[in-house]
């Protein structure tokens, strides 16, 4: 269940409205395009009155629509996710290390960040044509099952990776997906040792990965960086040996271009 709002830590002038409007907008997914107002407020955990009225504020500014008493997003959402896109002039300072990777290697890259208890793709660049979960900017995939998700719990200071463990519900996304809590600890601490992760058919059969932090000013991940093949043309050991040297290159690049951008930063929590 998503939850409108937190408790905690909010702030005297936090808005609850607006709050359970946006908390709306992200309850509709891949596995839920389109929700009757019961569905709406138990994924949210609202009361069905005040999921119909966040519901119908959002089809009166036309973020939603409804058709046959079932709700679904509209098109007008597209320009919240470009508005960040533009904003954050992602083409200009991210794409262009994405790109440089895809030359040299094929497959995939992607750069994310983390969200609560996922990982966030906010850009991606592929020549792949086969079936696969998306990476499109927006994405959001479990962070546990992905190699970016798992090189960003790494960088987490430990009590908050703690917290993470203890308040995730792991999801067994393969066959091969690593659910055991106590084996994902293992995993990160290994990660935190050596700076990046590989994985094998964790968030879907025939993708492998692997991954390194971006790291902020400080010296704190910011983000993550990946490159992604197919698992029946490439071996976790391949893509240490063959790409992880231009990873970490990229990473380190595109660690000093952020730098000269203050409010990408800040998007990415840098600051």
């Amino acid at each position: 269940m998503l939850h409108a709002t937190q408790e905690s830590g909010r702030p005297a002038e936090f808005v609850e409205a607006l709050a359970k409007g946006i908390a709306i907008l992200e309850s509709f997914d891949a596995q839920h395009p389109e929700m009757t107002l019961s569905d709406v407020a138990r994924r949210v955990g609202l009361s069905p009155a005040a999921a119909r009225r966040s519901l119908i504020t959002l089809q009166a500014l036309g973020y939603v629509g409804q058709s046959n008493k079932r709700f679904h997003l509209r098109p007008k959402v597209l320009g919240l996710g470009s508005a960040f896109y533009f904003s954050a002039r992602v083409d200009e300072v991210l794409q262009p290390e994405l790109r440089r990777l895809v030359e040299v290697f094929g497959d995939a890259s992607s750069i994310g960040t983390l969200q609560g208890h996922d990982v966030l793709y906010i850009a991606h660049h592929s020549e792949q044509r086969a079936r696969r979960p998306s990476a499109v900017v927006g994405a959001r995939y479990p962070a546990h099952a992905t190699s970016l998700g798992r090189v960003l719990l790494a960088g987490l200071p430990p009590e908050e990776f703690e917290c993470y463990l203890r308040d995730m519900e792991p999801v067994a996304l393969t066959r091969k997906t690593v659910v055991d809590k106590d084996e994902l600890r293992t995993i990160v601490a290994d990660v935190r040792e050596t700076n990046y992760s590989t994985t094998v058919d964790q968030l879907d059969y025939g993708i492998t990965a692997i991954a390194v932090p971006i790291r902020g000013p400080s010296g704190r991940s910011i983000g993550a960086l990946n490159s992604s093949g197919y698992s029946g043309l490439l071996t976790a050991e391949q893509l240490v040996e063959e790409r992880l040297q231009e990873l970490r290159i990229s990473a380190a690049r595109l660690a000093e271009t952020i730098s000269r951008y203050p409010v990408l930063q800040s998007m990415m929590g840098a600051s």
